[in-house]
């Protein structure tokens, strides 16, 4: 129900349109969500499923309210009869008109089915407690698509970035090389070599742009949006503590949504069981009409025409049990018995399998934030090495070889630091859904 409650709070507050988000080149996460969220179509079948459940749990779907219904009829019969009496002349008559008007309102209640309507309803009601579920787990899966592509991107704009500083510095070089070449200070060789490596930056940088490009249509494919104008996300990366990380593994049982599937099916099972009981016990039915006839009679020849109406209330009471069916409610009984059975074997498969996913999502998550944190300091070492190589490049102390190497060694370093912190954001991410508090945490 809670998470049923933020949804709806999700979606009723949305206060961006989107000509509004076309506006802005920032593209946030809380506005990302909400537009998956209002524009998935995953989710918004889900949504529809969930409507008609919700449609099935209703009153007017529980047979417990009486049947009403009304019925109007008309006959007619034009016919010419000949009557032969012994002793007298025949009797012929043609053109008899006979006509018959009739009209009933009927009434009907079940007053007692051995309680199958009750579990019925009862499982209906269930039945939309599992769509709400399916719901949920549509929404889990929607944002857990659209938040990876959203971290690609702004992996892949973190590298851009890098991509650009480093074409700056090789610029850099190759304009420094040309002028040592020209007053006599290094060999043509050192100028080519820069040029090259240029080359290969500004060759780099371009499929990096590419890739950026590629990757914007697909979270606009998975936000349903097209935006006039390009835009940025954000790259901000923030982690859940490890102490509320514990607190969800220990309570994940509780909140896993494929484990509260399977419990709602459960129970769903052990109404059918119920459900098929309820033929072994009579069932009681109350009924009432009420009645108006009118018949036009023709005359005859002893009598004389007539005309007839009638018109009255009844009602009663019936009972049915139907003491053997062959067999079939037994057979239903025990088929639903194995389905319940069968729902048990689910969830204890369920249960270690989601246990096993947990642990192997923790460890996947400790591993991905320790190598982020060595990816940190493999950043700041090389970034280290990089300044006093390009001072000592400026005076001639190292090649142009040796400098390019600890420029390289310092763009690979930070590129594998934004996969290592986006691949530890995602693993987060998983881990939380597991644990079943995707939706109740701020990403």
């Amino acid at each position: 129900m809670r998470n049923k409650l933020l949804l709806c709070f999700l979606l009723l507050t949305a206060f961006v349109s989107a000509q509004e988000v076309r506006q802005d080149t920032l593209l946030k996460k809380d506005l990302a969500i909400d537009l998956v969220l209002r524009k998935n179509f995953d989710i918004e079948v889900s949504q529809n499923n969930l409507e008609v459940a919700d449609n099935n749990q209703g009153i007017l779907n529980s047979g417990y309210l009486p049947t009403l219904s009304t019925s109007f009829g008309y006959d007619f019969s034009l016919q010419d009869r000949l009557a032969e009496v012994e002793g007298r002349e025949p009797i012929d008559q043609t053109d008899l008109e006979t006509q018959s008007y009739r009209a009933s309102l009927d009434l009907n209640y079940t007053i007692f089915d051995g309680l199958g309507r009750l579990y019925n309803y009862k499982s209906l009601k269930e039945q939309y407690n599992l769509s709400e579920l399916e719901v949920r787990e549509t929404i889990e899966n929607a944002l857990i698509q659209m938040l990876s592509v959203y971290y690609e991107v702004a992996r892949l704009h973190e590298n851009v970035q890098i991509l650009e500083q480093t074409m700056n510095i090789s610029n850099e070089r190759v304009k420094r090389s040309n002028y040592q070449f020209q007053f006599g200070q290094a060999s043509k060789l050192v100028a080519l070599n820069a040029e090259v490596d240029a080359a290969n930056d500004s060759i780099n940088l371009i499929n990096a742009k590419q890739n950026l490009e590629n990757t914007r249509r697909d979270l606009m494919l998975i936000l349903n949006t097209e935006f006039e104008k390009e835009f940025e996300v954000d790259t901000s990366v923030e982690f859940i503590p490890e102490l509320l990380i514990t607190q969800y593994m220990e309570s994940a049982e509780e909140n896993n949504v494929s484990v509260l599937k399977i419990e709602s099916n459960l129970t769903i099972s052990d109404y059918d069981i119920k459900i098929s009981r309820s033929g072994y016990f009579p069932q009681i039915d109350l009924f009432g009409s009420y009645g108006w006839n009118r018949n036009i009679s023709p005359e005859s020849p002893f009598f004389p025409g007539s005309t007839q109406t009638l018109e009255g209330a009844s009602a009663g009471v019936s009972l049915s049990w139907n003491l053997f069916d062959g067999g079939q409610t037994a057979v239903r009984v025990q088929n639903a018995k194995v389905g319940y059975k069968t729902q048990e074997v689910l969830k204890d498969q369920i249960k270690l399998q989601v246990k096993r996913d947990i642990s192997n999502a923790y460890s996947n998550y400790q591993n991905r934030l320790y190598i982020y944190e060595l990816q940190e300091q493999n950043v700041a070492t090389n970034q280290n090495n990089f300044d006093r190589s390009k001072e000592q490049f400026s005076i001639g102390q190292i090649t142009s070889i040796e400098f390019r190497q600890a420029q390289v060694n310092l763009i690979n370093a930070k590129t594998s630091r934004n996969l290592a912190k986006y691949d530890a954001k995602i693993a987060e991410l998983q881990l939380l859904q597991l644990t079943g508090q995707l939706l109740n945490v701020d990403f």
